[in-house]
C-alpha cells in the first residue's frame, strides 16, 4: 500500500520528498497515520529487501483501495530551518530523490567454493590429530610441521591460524621434543593467550604441567618479566601508571605549566602521539614534528618523561622500550635470553609496531627460528606504529625464510569472499593471494540505499527484528562503523527497540562528546538562563577560563539577574571581547522559540562557533573531527520541534547508554554494536557496515592524504573495508546513504572494483 493518511490528507509515497519517508516512520509509531480507506492506523515499513509501504499494525497482510497519488501539502516540513514545499525538489538529492531497491552483487570469482588441499601423505601426527577431530588442510599442516627456520605464515581471514599456532606449538613439543620452556609464544591480547593455552590442553599428551613451562602472553607481559628479573626494584608494580588518569594528570600538570587550556587541549590525543613515537622507538629528541599540535606534543612528551624519571615511574610503553635499551646496552643479558629462548611464534603479526619488531629480531638473532602469523591486508593499526613493511620485508630480514599461504577461508562463504578478494586486490603494498571460500551460502552480499543516518538505523533495525522473529539469534547480528561518532542513530534506533545489544564499554555518549555537550550548553541556557553547568560548558568556546564562573556565580547574587545575563557582565581585559560576550548573551536569549535545527545554526556563525573550532584545530585528531560532532547533531536536531525536546532526548540518550554498558553483561544474547577496528578476529552470521560513503569509509583524513600525494592512508582505510566485510560468515549488508551530514554523499570508492554490477 502506497497511501497513507496523515493530519486529515492523504500522502503518496510516490509523490513525497524522498527525505519524509523517517518522519512518516517516526509519525506511523506515534500513531498519527490511518489507512485512506478504512480509517485504521497504519504504519510506513522501512527495511532492506522489501520496497517502503504503509501496512495495517493489526493486520498487516490487509489491502484496501489505494488512495490516487497526489502531491503532499505544502509547508510540511522544515529543510535547513526553512519551511518549505515537501512536494517539490529541493537541492536536488535532498527532497525528491526516487527510492533506490537494495541490490546483490553477483561476483564472478576464482573464490569458488574449493575443497581444501590435503597432504598426499601427512605426518603420523596430523592423522592422530584428525582423529581427535583436528583436521587440518595441507597448507595448515605444512605451517605446523615445519619447525625450523624463520617461516613467514601468511594467514588470510577465516583461514583458521588459532588452529594452526596451537597444533604448531603441541607439535614441536610432542614430535619434535622441544623443551617447552625454549618456546616464546606471544600474542597481543591476554584473552587471545588464555585461549590459546585452554586449547593446547585439548591436544594429545599436552598436560598442564608441561605447559606451564612454555612462555605464553602479551608482547608486554613476557617482557615485563624479563625486566623484572633484570632489576626488580626499578621495575616495581607500585611504579606503574597503570591507570589511564595517571599519565593524564602528568601531562595536564605540564600543559598548565605551558600554558594550555585544560578544558581546550585535547590531552587524551597528546597521550596517544606520545605512545605513537615511543613504540615507533622514537625519544623527544628524534622527533620531528611536522605540526603546531606535534609541535605542543612534543613539548608534552619531554615534560612526560622527565616527570617519570625524576620520580622512577614507568608506563606499558615503557615496559618494550625499556626491554629494548636494555638489550641494547647490556649484550650478556641479551646473550642469555638468545640462549634461553630458541623458537618464537608470533601471532598477528600484521600488528607489530617497530620496538616490538626489534625486540623479536634481537632474541632471534642466534637460532632465526620465528614463526610469523599474520596477514598484511588485516594491517589496520598504524596510529599505533604497525606497518605493512614488516610483514612485506619479513624475508630480507630473516633469509631462508619459507612462505605458506593459508588462503583457504572457514569463516565466510564463497561469495562475501569473493567480494573481498575483489576490493582488497586494488591495494598496491601488498602480498599478491586470493582466499577462496569452503562453503557456498547462495546469499550475495547486498548493497542497499538508505536516505540518510536516520533511515539507515531505522532499515537495519527492521531487518533483524524480521530475522530475529524468523529464528535469528540476537548474537548472530553486528552492525560495524568507523567511528564512534557513526553510531549515534542506529544507537538510538536500538534503544528505542525491544532488542538487547552491547556497545563497546569505553564508547562515550555522543550527546556527551566534548564538542555536542558544548552545544548543548548554548541550547540548555536558551531554555534555562540560570543552569550554571551550562554555563561552565561554554565558557572555552568564549574564550573565557573556568576562574570567571566565580566571578559569574557572585555577579548573579549581587545583581539579582540571572546566570546567563552575569555572563554578560564578566570583565575582560578587551572591549572587543567584552562587546562579544553581551552580543552572545542576546543571541542565546533570541533562541529560545526556534526550532533546535536552526539554534544550532545560529550557534555556529552567529556565536562563532565554528570560528572558535578552526582556532582550536582538531588537536591531532584526524579521525573525530569537533566540526563532524555539529553536522551529527544537526542531523539529529531535524527529528524535534523544539529545543526542550531535542535536550531531552539527548539526557535520555546519555543514560541509556550508561544503562546499557551496565546491562549488556548480563545478556546472555546480544547484537554487537562495534568499530571495525575492535570487531577484528570476531565473526559473526549477519553483518550490517554502515556509512559506506566518500569521506566516512574511506574516512576524510585518508582522503586529505591522498589529494597530498601519500596514499598509504587510503589503503589502510581499503584494509579497515577488508576486514570489516570478512567478519561476515552468511549475510553481508553494505549501507549506501545517499546523505551524510545533510549533504549529499557519494559511495565509497571502494565499489568501484564492482560497480558493474550495481546501478549507482
Amino acid at each position: 500500500m502506497k497511501s497513507a493518511l496523515y493530519q486529515n490528507s492523504a500522502i503518496h509515497l510516490d509523490t513525497v520528498g524522498r527525505d519524509r519517508y523517517q518522519h512518516y516512520y517516526l509519525s506511523g509509531r506515534n500513531g498519527e497515520l490511518s489507512c485512506p480507506s478504512c480509517r485504521e492506523p497504519v504504519r510506513l515499513y522501512l527495511g532492506i529487501e522489501k520496497e517502503p509501504h504503509f501496512y495495517h499494525i493489526y493486520n498487516p497482510d490487509k489491502k484496501c483501495a489505494e488512495a490516487p497519488s497526489q502531491p503532499e501539502p505544502l509547508n510540511a516540513g522544515e529543510v535547513q530551518g526553512f519551511k518549505l514545499p515537501k512536494g517539490r525538489p529541493i537541492g536536488g538529492a535532498v527532497a525528491n530523490s526516487a527510492f533506490q531497491a537494495a541490490q546483490a552483487l553477483a561476483i564472478s570469482s576464482r573464490a569458488s567454493a574449493s575443497a581444501m588441499p590435503i597432504l598426499d601423505n601427512p605426518p603420523d601426527y596430523i592423522k592422530l590429530l584428525e582423529t581427535e577431530g583436528f583436521t587440518l588442510d595441507g597448507n595448515q599442516a605444512a605451517a605446523v610441521t615445519q619447525t625450523e627456520g624463520p617461516i613467514l605464515v601468511l594467514a588470510g581471514a577465516g583461514s583458521g591460524k588459532t588452529r594452526v599456532l596451537t597444533a604448531r606449538t603441541a607439535y614441536m613439543i610432542d614430535v619434535a621434543d622441544i623443551d617447552p620452556s625454549e618456546i616464546m609464544l606471544v600474542t597481543f591480547t591476554t584473552k587471545a593467550a588464555q585461549e590459546m593455552k585452554s586449547r593446547l590442553l585439548r591436544y594429545p599428551n599436552m598436560k598442564s604441567n608441561l605447559l606451564s613451562k612454555l612462555v605464553s602472553g602479551t608482547f608486554h607481559s613476557i617482557f615485563y618479566r624479563i625486566l623484572m628479573h633484570s632489576d626488580g626494584a626499578k621495575w616495581r608494580q607500585d611504579k606503574l601508571l597503570k591507570k589511564e588518569w595517571q599519565r593524564e594528570k602528568i601531562v595536564k600538570d605540564a600543559g598548565r605549566e605551558l600554558g594550555f587550556s585544560e578544558k581546550e587541549y585535547a590531552y587524551d590525543l597528546a597521550l596517544q602521539q606520545i605512545g605513537f613515537w615511543k613504540n615507533s622507538l622514537l625519544s623527544p629528541k628524534d622527533v620531528k614534528a611536522e605540526s603546531d599540535w606535534e609541535e605542543t606534543a612534543l613539548l608534552l612528551y619531554e615534560h612526560y618523561e622527565n616527570f617519570k624519571q625524576q620520580h622512577g615511574l614507568f608506563d606499558f610503553d615503557d615496559m618494550l622500550t625499556g626491554c629494548y635499551e636494555l638489550f641494547r646496552t647490556n649484550p650478556d643479558i641479551l646473550g642469555m635470553y638468545q640462549n634461553r629462548f630458541h623458537y618464537f611464534l608470533i601471532d598477528e603479526f600484521q600488528d607489530i609496531n617497530k620496538v616490538q619488531y626489534e625486540l623479536i629480531r634481537m632474541l632471534s638473532a642466534q637460532s632465526k627460528n620465528v614463526c610469523a602469523v599474520g596477514d598484511d591486508d588485516q594491517t589496520i593499526y598504524s596510529f599505533r606504529g604497525s606497518s605493512p613493511e614488516f610483514l612485506l620485508n619479513f624475508e630480507n630480514d630473516f633469509p631462508g625464510t619459507r612462505l605458506v599461504l593459508l588462503s583457504q577461508n572457514y569463516r565466510s562463504s564463497n561469495e562475501i569472499v569473493a567480494a573481498a578478494n575483489r576490493i582488497i586486490s586494488y591495494n598496491k603494498k601488498r602480498r599478491r593471494k586470493e582466499m577462496a571460500a569452503n562453503m557456498s551460502a547462495g546469499l550475495p552480499p547486498v548493497v542497499f540505499f538508505p536516505h540518510d543516518e536516520e533511515e539507515e538505523a531505522t532499515m537495519i533495525v527492521t531487518d533483524i527484528q524480521e530475522k530475529i522473529a524468523e529464528g535469528a539469534d540476537p548474537s548472530e547480528f553486528a552492525v560495524l562503523y568507523r567511528t564512534h561518532a557513526g553510531s549515534r542513530a542506529i544507537f538510538e534506533r536500538l534503544a528505542s527497540s525491544n532488542l538487547p545489544f552491547r556497545i563497546e564499554q569505553d564508547a562515550e555518549s555522543f550527546y556527551e562528546r566534548r564538542t555536542v555537550k558544548t552545544v548543548l550548553g548554548f541550547l540548555r541556557l536558551a531554555i534555562d538562563e540560570d543552569d550554571i553547568e551550562a554555563v561552565a560548558s561554554v565558557l572555552p568556546a568564549l574564550f573565557l577560563k573556568q576562574e570567571v564562573l566565580t566571578d559569574i556565580k557572585a555577579a548573579s547574587i549581587l545583581d539579582d539577574c540571572s546566570a546567563l545575563e552575569a555572563l554578560g557582565k564578566v570583565k575582560t581585559a578587551h572591549a572587543f571581547q567584552m562587546k562579544k560576550l553581551q552580543t552572545a548573551v542576546t543571541a542565546i536569549k533570541a533562541m529560545k522559540g526556534i526550532s533546535p535545527f536552526t539554534a544550532i545554526e545560529r550557534i555556529e556563525k552567529d556565536l562563532g562557533y565554528l570560528d572558535y573550532l578552526k582556532k582550536r584545530g582538531s588537536e591531532g585528531n584526524k579521525l573525530e573531527k569537533g566540526s563532524d560532532d555539529i553536522k551529527d547533531l544537526k542531523v539529529a536536531a531535524r527529528s524535534f520541534s523544539s529545543i526542550h525536546a531535542l535536550l531531552e532526548h539527548a539526557d535520555h540518550m546519555a543514560a541509556m547508554n550508561r544503562e546499557i554498558k551496565s546491562l549488556s553483561k548480563h545478556f546472555t544474547s546480544s547484537i554487537t554494536l562495534s568499530t571495525i577496528h575492535r570487531a577484528k578476529g570476531l565473526e559473526y552470521k549477519t553483518v550490517y557496515i554502515i556509512g559506506a560513503v566518500d569521506g566516512s569509509l574511506p574516512h576524510d583524513y585518508a582522503l586529505d592524504s591522498l589529494r597530498n600525494g601519500d596514499p598509504a592512508p587510503l589503503e589502510e582505510e581499503r584494509r579497515l573495508f577488508y576486514v570489516a566485510i570478512t567478519r561476515a560468515m552468511e549475510r553481508l549488508y553494505i549501507s549506501v546513504p545517499s546523505m551524510r551530514r545533510n549533504r549529499s554523499a557519494n559511495p565509497t570508492r571502494f565499489l568501484t572494483p564492482i560497480k558493474k554490477d550495481l546501478k549507482i
